[in-house]
């Protein structure tokens, strides 16, 4: 007899999950081994005593890390996903039958909610990995790389002319047909999303913009709607935060700096933070070294050597390392010459000598444009009046000049560690410690776009991918036991073992 199943909804299920989530999934094993019990003291300063009751905070962190994990940025489909999941519900602490917490209440606790909290989060599961012998703290490799924003180029605006509020108001009304001298007091506007930028700034825009529009098309102009997008006058009213980056042979989009700090041992994240994407590379070093040497010395650790590629050069840093007592492996990159050709230099006395024989001493201090701090060496004036070389050496100006960073020792040692055996291995571990991290945190952990808006919360987001790499490594690491075996000897052996010990000492060393 053939047999046919009909499905009949039970008005009582009597139903275990922990029955059925077998003990090596993967949430089984997170939920017994990953206690957040102490954010219920962190997150209690940010509710009332009355009203509603909230989400868990315990059960929103674990959503956010399941996000993560599950690669899944949504929070209308994290919940879908958890709601057909087994051994989500189980991990979570819900019951079949009961419904999860509304998609919307999990975006505004993530906004209620400060870096604070979540950088608490990573630095629980970075005690843990640190407890059971994933970091070795002494070596670290940094990198970054820019995350997109939650923001369109389409939406750029043009940042206004300062002015005082009373004027834009004024402005606004004449605008709007009214012939009252007195601003409007309209309270639906806001004048403060209005970010204002130099006027010379605004004027070469604007000059720049009626190049474009008066060069030919078929001349290698450009197109009508063509615009100058830079972060000096275009900004995003949807995320004021995201700023243009530019690299070559990528597309400009509006983006976010991520730094990121990896320990060499086991690929262990180290420190994370979210950066303005103008920035360079290296003005953020030093806010890197400082927060990672605070973390690592909370849990009993020594930062010793700093692996980074050469956007991180830079002679203050070489400097700053130094000073903390870490070795920077950071290739030195840019117009740094240690040498130059016929002019050479006298450590001790702090001096050039030109092919000529004169001496150019060092006179005084500068900064470049970007605020390095620079040595001027100056030949005096009657020693370049009368020599016969000042026509080819220095034809308009009245005395030769040379202009040198004031870091140059630490840049000569900088190249020298560089071009050592070592540097040359330190490079090869850079590359295969902290790019490949890079890229699963992109690929597999979504990092690929910022769903936050703000500097403050894509950093939130950023702590969160990390956080959830590191429990995946925490979960998947098993410690090398090593087996060792004691022999005992009676005295008549372990005097001849003693005697052929000496016997091998002598013969070897000497």
């Amino acid at each position: 007899m053939q047999g046919k199943k009909v499905l009949e909804d039970e008005k009582v299920l009597l139903f275990s999950l922990s029955a059925h989530v077998p003990e090596h999934n993967f949430y089984r094993q997170l939920k017994q081994q990953l206690n957040l019990d102490f954010l219920y003291k962190l997150t209690q300063p940010y509710y009332g005593r009355c009203g509603q009751a909230s989400i868990d905070p315990v059960v929103f962190f674990k959503l956010c890390l399941v996000g993560y994990l599950e690669n899944i940025t949504s929070d209308r489909k994290l919940i879908e996903h958890c709601s057909m999941r087994l051994d989500l519900l189980y991990f979570l602490g819900y019951q079949l039958d009961e419904p999860l917490p509304w998609h919307s209440t999990v975006s505004r606790t993530r906004q209620l909610y400060p870096e604070a909290l979540f950088e608490s989060l990573f630095n629980q599961v970075f005690r843990l990995c640190v407890e059971k012998g994933m970091v070795a703290g002494a070596i670290q490799a940094i990198d970054s790389a820019p995350v997109k924003a939650h923001a369109s180029m389409d939406s750029l605006l043009l940042k206004q002319p300062a002015e005082s509020l009373k004027m834009h108001l004024v402005k606004m009304d004449v605008e709007n047909g009214s012939t009252t001298n007195e601003p409007s007091q309209n309270t639906s506007r806001k004048p403060e999303q209005v970010i204002s930028a130099p006027a010379h700034q605004l004027r070469k825009l604007e000059k720049h913009q009626d190049h474009l529009k008066e060069s030919p098309k078929g001349l290698g102009g450009h197109h009508e709607k063509a615009r100058l997008v830079s972060n000096k006058t275009p900004y995003s009213p949807t995320d004021p935060d995201a700023r243009i980056s530019v690299k070559p042979g990528k597309a400009r989009q509006l983006n976010y700096h991520c730094s990121l700090a990896v320990d060499t041992a086991k690929g262990v994240i180290s420190q994370v933070q979210a950066d303005y994407a103008d920035g360079r590379d290296s003005q953020y070093l030093p806010a890197i070294t400082l927060r990672l040497q605070r973390r690592l010395l909370d849990n009993e650790l020594r930062l010793k050597e700093l692996l980074a590629d050469g956007g991180y050069s830079n002679g203050f840093n070489y400097a700053f390392l130094e000073q903390r007592k870490v070795t920077g492996w950071i290739p030195v990159f840019g117009q740094y010459k240690p040498e130059i050709e016929g002019f050479p230099y006298d450590q001790e006395a702090d001096q050039f000598t030109c092919p000529a024989g004169k001496i150019l001493s060092f006179k005084t201090y500068d900064t470049n444009a970007e605020g390095g701090l620079l040595k001027i060496y100056r030949a005096t004036y009657q020693d370049c009046k009368h020599c016969p070389l000042k026509p080819s050496c220095v034809p308009k100006s009245q005395c030769r000049q040379i202009t040198r960073t004031a870091y140059d020792p630490e840049y000569r040692r900088a190249l020298a560690r560089q071009q050592s055996r070592k540097g040359k291995r330190m490079k090869r571990l850079r590359h295969s410690t902290v790019e490949p991290v890079f890229g699963s945190l992109i690929h597999y952990y979504g990092l690929r776009k910022i769903e936050g808006r703000g500097k403050a919360g894509a950093n939130k987001v950023m702590l969160l991918a990390a956080t959830a790499f590191n429990l995946k490594k925490y979960l998947k690491f098993k410690p090398v036991k090593v087996v060792s075996q004691g022999i005992a000897l009676q005295k008549e052996q372990e005097a001849v073992f003693i005697s052929y010990s000496f016997a091998f000492t002598n013969l070897f060393f000497h």
